[in-house]
């Protein structure tokens, strides 16, 4: 039971194979933004689409975007990890959203849905067994439905309600300069997946909820939602295999609150200072979570054969800073800028109490590549010493510790709304010496392209 304990982890990326060309979905190219943050689309640069990003506009008339976004990958392992291997992955994103004031007169109403076709086999599960995933679109093949809501902007556009099965790292805990990164811990952090029952409401899950976000100024936000606690459902196998396809619309599961305040500035063109933003969140599980260490009756469970004591509730704190340090000449939003985050959570019920990630981006300094975008990273996360002290108990060794990444990437544009990415990742302490593993610190490199419609 102890090795259950220890290795509990609620994976987001979990994969089978399956080979396909990085430029199979090339016409299908489009993009996964909002769209309100539509990025740029590759049909508008090449006449043989010119009829495809027509279609698109006429639809835009009528109150409907559409956007796609195809994203493909070679990664490989050189060395350290669980064994060395080379992969290919994939992701097809598709989103439609509907203006309702547009199509049925309905001011401040918003229709959405988007899913994702997923191909190829996961670096992480299958060759390193690392706990932060070194690629955010990792996840088991599949075509899945990820977001489907509705939302109503009221008070003059200041307050929107949104329900539906809602993605939760769309709203929280997201960082400008960390969506460079490939690896996902930069995105939805590895204290999240490793510690909310099934990874938690983020890719590739969502979850029925309802989210409130208030702008009570230009500068200062406030969000809060609450979502089904558990969004594959309860059960012992592959969190992704009892919700193959994003249709579990859970409402039964004991609730997951998230709250986060927002406060940004210098965010206007003309302003004279440096641009940021700061971010102060809070979540809570109002389920139970089995203790680290300790049986009903307050000994190790390992010694007695009893089931662990179940703790009533979870929960978590975190604080993050985007801040931009330098302007670029000739574009005021563009330069160098950094960002970090902090999160904490409970050590005796927790398999991650302290996890950390940091990192620069660089763009618009290379005179005729101002598009393109260079960043450092680095995330940090440390195993609760409930989890380490349970596994000196059982005698296993080395004890656990902590898991660490780097990456380096240079996001290079090849054309408007089509960019080509080479990564480089290093692993260290890969699945943090839990169970006794001492894996040898891993080597990646790879290339990721990425394609909007």
């Amino acid at each position: 039971m102890l090795a259950n304990v220890l290795g509990r982890r609620h994976r987001s990326s979990q994969y089978t194979a399956l080979a396909t060309a990085i430029l199979a979905g090339f016409s299908f190219c489009a993009g996964s933004a909002q769209a309100d943050d539509a990025p740029p689309s590759i049909a508008d640069r090449i006449p043989a689409l010119s009829g495809a990003s027509a279609f698109k506009k006429q639809l835009k008339d009528m109150g409907l975007t559409l956007q796609m976004t195809y994203i493909g990958e070679v990664l490989g392992n050189v060395s350290g990890g669980a064994k060395q291997g080379t992969i290919y992955d994939g992701r097809l994103e598709f989103m439609l959203e509907a203006d309702m004031e547009k199509i049925a007169n309905w001011q401040g109403g918003t229709l959405h849905v988007d899913g994702y076709w997923i191909q190829g086999t996961g670096l992480t599960r299958y060759y390193i067994n690392n706990l932060m995933d070194v690629s955010y679109i990792e996840a088991l093949p599949t075509v899945r439905l990820y977001e489907l809501w509705y939302e109503q902007k009221l008070a003059e556009n200041k307050l929107a309600l949104r329900f539906g099965l809602l993605g939760a790292d769309s709203d929280f805990v997201s960082s400008k300069y960390a969506q460079l990164f490939v690896n996902a811990t930069t995105g939805w952090p590895e204290i999240f997946t490793s510690n909310m029952p099934s990874g938690g409401p983020a890719y590739p899950f969502s979850a029925m909820g309802f989210r409130v976000k208030y702008d009570a100024t230009d500068a200062f936000s406030l969000v809060a939602a609450i979502y089904d606690g558990n969004p594959a459902g309860p059960g012992t196998n592959d969190p992704q295999r009892r919700n193959a396809y994003g249709l579990n619309f859970r409402m039964s599961d004991p609730a997951l609150l998230m709250q986060e305040a927002q406060y940004k500035y210098n965010q206007d063109k003309n302003s004279t200072g440096l641009a940021g933003q700061v971010k102060f969140g809070a979540w809570e599980h109002l389920g139970s979570f089995p203790d680290n260490i300790y049986d009903g009756g307050g000994q190790p469970f390992i010694l007695s054969g009893l089931p662990p004591s179940e703790l009533p509730g979870n929960y978590g704190v975190y604080a993050m800073i985007d801040q931009q340090i330098f302007k670029a000449p000739n574009d005021p939003t563009k330069g160098v800028g950094i960002f970090a985050r902090v999160f904490s959570s409970p050590d005796d019920r927790n398999l991650m109490n302290f996890y950390f990630d940091t990192g620069v981006n660089v763009a618009g300094l290379v005179q005729g590549r101002g598009d393109d975008v260079f960043g450092l990273s680095f995330a940090y996360g440390k195993i609760s010493n409930s989890v380490r002290q349970g596994a000196n108990i059982a005698g296993l060794y080395p004890l656990p510790d902590y898991e660490a990444l780097l990456e380096m990437t240079y996001q290079a544009q090849i054309m408007s709304g089509w960019t080509a990415q080479p990564i480089a990742e290093f692993v260290i302490h890969p699945n943090a010496r839990l169970n006794g593993t001492n894996f040898p610190n891993a080597a990646v490199i790879g290339i990721r392209t990425t394609m909007n419609y």
